[in-house]
């Protein structure tokens, strides 16, 4: 998966380097950060965006990741594409339709991750959905993943992977060459072509055996509210532009139809605990069940848990149930929700509203607060034989979630701060304008709200 880590990974190491070069005096505001509008915003109603808090109209869509690279699925594995890390792709997937893609792989472990989006506003029916799965050249399964609507019977992305997991006492899976990734869908009541946002992303082997006993006893007790008061953050449209959370509470308004897209760096030994809430309507009190649907996505995009919540225009509150803290070992579990806390990085939640609300209680937003925490400490890795890369949380990920910064906001940063570098012009210019870049990232996001 296109790494997408805080303000740019390599964006505060650039601007310490040059800060190294030269004494640098007077730095208005946070150096690392975003100020004003991406910077936590306030108020009740600060930072929610014009589009989601206007009734009637079009449903802001999915935004699929600019940078995506168009592809066509094979339908034999003989022809499949090679799909390469560090690039996103789309395809489109039709009714009951199979497509492959290739990766080729050595000693690390493999994941490729399909974020399915139907048209908004459709139905389905239940156990619609799709499979990824991995194969080798003899064509045995490595690791599958199916996502499916379940009994919440309305369109709304949905996110798996498959894997090839680097295990010695494994018999399959484990020679070095080209593999097979295999997309399945399965509709009954959908006709509608399905697009496809595909990544595959490559985690490196461990530079000696760690741990494959879970604990026996861990922490499962749901903890109280997050302390602090409540702040607004309004949720992005799609994977790639992600708000980006910390522990609190945090406001925005979802329309009928909409699904909003937030994303948590959850590091090693940290636990991961979530509650969503409907706040109250005074247009109606007829019962609509399924009203939302909140999902957690790992940070390969790998699907980990999901929880449902009715509403009759009254408060609703729903909680992902409580999850291991983040830790290797996890992997070994056959539990989903245990196995997809399996490494360190950006965890991404949705929250999509039941379209249904539009005709009980009028096509306008409903607010929403999620409640974010975060317990315990962080722990060092695993021990990779090489950069962790997305699968870790950095300085700079921790400043994005404290700011609200956006997985695309932070990569554009990324871009120009590698851009001015590779110009090679001096210390000084290179600082002015890497700061010139996030007062500029500001204002834009400043203007659009």
């Amino acid at each position: 998966m296109t790494t997408q880590g805080g303000l740019g990974r390599r964006a505060g190491a650039l601007i310490t380097a040059v800060a190294a070069v030269g004494a640098v005096v007077g730095l208005p505001g946070p150096a690392a950060g975003l100020s004003g509008p991406a910077a936590g915003l306030s108020g009740p109603a600060a930072g929610l965006s014009g589009r989601a808090a206007t009734a009637g109209g079009a449903v802001p869509p999915y935004a699929f990741d600019g940078s995506a690279q168009r592809v066509q699925g094979a339908a034999s594995s003989s022809d499949a594409v090679r799909l390469k890390t560090g690039q996103t792709y789309r395809d489109t997937l039709k009714k009951d339709g199979k497509v492959y893609y290739r990766v080729d792989l050595d000693r690390q472990n493999a994941y490729v991750s399909v974020v399915a989006v139907p048209r908004a506003g459709g139905e389905v029916d239940y156990g619609d959905g799709f499979k990824v799965s991995m194969q080798d050249g003899s064509g045995t399964e490595c690791g599958y993943q199916q996502a499916n609507f379940s009994s919440s019977r309305f369109t709304r992305p949905l996110a798996a992977y498959a894997r090839r997991i680097v295990d010695a006492d494994s018999p399959t899976c484990q020679g070095a060459g080209a593999y097979y990734v295999l997309v399945e869908r399965e509709s009954k009541a959908n006709t509608d072509d399905w697009e496809l946002e595909i990544r595959y992303a490559s985690e490196p082997a461990l530079k000696k055996a760690g741990p494959t006993e879970l604990p026996e006893v861990w922490a499962s007790g749901t903890p109280g509210p997050p302390p602090g008061d409540p702040r607004a953050r309004q949720g992005g449209s799609g994977v790639r532009d992600a708000i980006s959370l910390t522990q609190g509470e945090w406001r925005s308004d979802i329309r009928p139809g909409q699904t909003l897209f937030y994303r948590v760096p959850v590091d090693w030994g940290q636990q991961l605990f979530t509650t969503a809430e409907l706040g109250s309507s005074a247009s109606g009190d007829e019962y609509i069940g399924q009203a939302l649907v909140l999902s957690l996505e790992n940070p390969a995009l790998g699907h980990v848990e999901e929880a449902t919540v009715g509403y009759s225009g009254k408060p609703a509150t729903l909680a992902l149930d409580a999850l291991r803290p983040v830790a290797h070992e996890n992997r070994t579990s056959s539990a989903e929700a245990t196995s997809g806390m399996r490494f360190a990085g950006w965890y991404y939640l949705s929250a999509t509203l039941n379209p249904a609300l539009a005709e009980e209680y009028g096509d306008r937003t409903v607010p929403l607060t999620l409640r974010v925490t975060l317990r315990g400490a962080a722990k060092p890795g695993p021990g990779y034989d090489g950069d962790a890369g997305q699968f870790s949380v950095t300085a700079d990920d921790r400043a994005a979630a404290d700011q609200g910064v956006s997985g695309a906001q932070a990569a554009e940063a990324d871009g120009s701060l590698r851009v001015v570098a590779v110009a090679g012009i001096g210390s000084g210019t290179v600082l002015l304008l890497g700061l010139g870049g996030w007062t500029l990232l500001a204002r834009r996001r400043a203007a659009a709200a």
